[in-house]
């Protein structure tokens, strides 16, 4: 993969709200999973274990800080040119 066929994106400008808002959905579900109480999961499940539950936030922290500079960035390069 390199950057001469990224510049064919371009055309998917019009659907950013669409791919937003998917994006958004997306993470809400990711919320709710990932932090429910350790009640909801069955003892067997991945889930109940606390180190993996915590390894799962932290990499769906690091993830969301990614995905908001993903959504946020061509508002904000305007203003450094």
């Amino acid at each position: 993969m390199s950057g001469a066929w990224i510049g064919n994106l371009t055309r998917l400008e019009p659907y950013r709200p669409f791919f937003i808002g998917a994006a958004v959905v997306a993470w809400f579900f990711a919320v709710r999973r990932i932090f429910r109480p350790a009640q909801a999961c069955e003892p067997g499940e991945v889930c109940a274990v606390p180190r993996t539950r915590q390894i799962y936030k932290i990499v769906f922290a690091i993830v969301s800080v990614l995905v908001l500079i993903a959504l946020v960035f061509p508002y904000v390069v305007k203003l450094f040119y």
